[in-house]
């Protein structure tokens, strides 16, 4: 099968729903063969599975919270044993919620930064090893705009995106030359995600939006293929902003 990532095989973690189904879908629009993680609801991971099979790929799903290095190793296992050598790896799983100071536990900041930002650690270094021996291999995470502006009611979230940030800028060095790492923060997604927020609040961040709209699942995916794939091959350790220009670098 022609096309970017043709007979390569990706990890797309959270890939049942939002920027992980439309990542998975997009890579095997391109030619992969996808693994994607879930959470708890079986059925759009099917759904997604089939939607691959349908592309003529491959497809897996795999339960697996990321907290879990157990259940990390097993997404990773069953991949390289149903599907081959990992090429490509989206980290697309996390978990948001608003709250203010007064309102913020140790409990919700350790569950936060347990999920976001060591998931995104564990998942990381349960592939690099092997990316690294093969001197091939492309990784993105996905973090937020909210960790990069201050963010009063998302103190835990921010902080957990910001450290993703840093991962992917720390690894892009400790992996080069043969691995490539990137991030993306993207702005307010038309995704599950974004309902944790209030409508008046969403309807400010969209006023303060220069394009006046929510990003699509499918621009984030798009954006996700092309740091994965060898048209972005002189790029690593960055982090890419899609916001519709509500929050820009530096």
């Amino acid at each position: 099968m022609s096309g970017t990532f043709a007979d390569c095989v990706a990890i797309v973690t959270g890939g049942s729903r939002g920027i992980g189904r439309a990542t998975a879908l997009q890579l095997a629009r391109e030619g992969a063969d996808v693994a994607i993680s879930y959470g708890s609801q079986v059925g759009p991971a099917d759904a997604v599975v089939s939607e691959i099979e349908a592309l003529g790929r491959k497809a897996i799903r795999v339960q697996c919270d990321v907290s879990k290095q157990d259940q990390i190793d097993e997404l990773v296992g069953k991949t390289r044993e149903t599907l081959g050598p990992i090429d490509h790896l989206a980290h697309c799983g996390a978990i948001s919620n608003t709250a203010n100071h007064a309102d913020l536990t140790y409990d919700l900041w350790f569950e936060t930064i347990d999920v976001n930002l060591n998931g995104a650690f564990r998942i990381v270094f349960a592939v690099k090893d092997e990316m690294i021996e093969r001197q091939r291999g492309s990784i993105v995470l996905i973090s937020s705009v909210a960790a990069l502006r201050p963010r009063g009611t998302q103190i835990h979230y921010a902080s957990s995106k910001a450290g993703v940030i840093a991962l992917a800028r720390c690894c892009s060095e400790a992996f080069a030359p043969s691995v490539r790492i990137n991030c993306i923060s993207p702005g307010l997604i038309d995704t599950e995600m974004a309902k944790v927020l209030t409508p008046e609040t969403t309807a400010a961040v969209l006023d303060a939006t220069p394009l006046h709209r929510l990003g699509k699942p499918e621009e984030i995916a798009e954006l996700t293929c092309y740091l994965l794939s060898d048209k972005s091959s002189f790029m690593t350790g960055q982090c890419v902003v899609a916001s519709g220009g509500r929050v820009t670098l530096p």
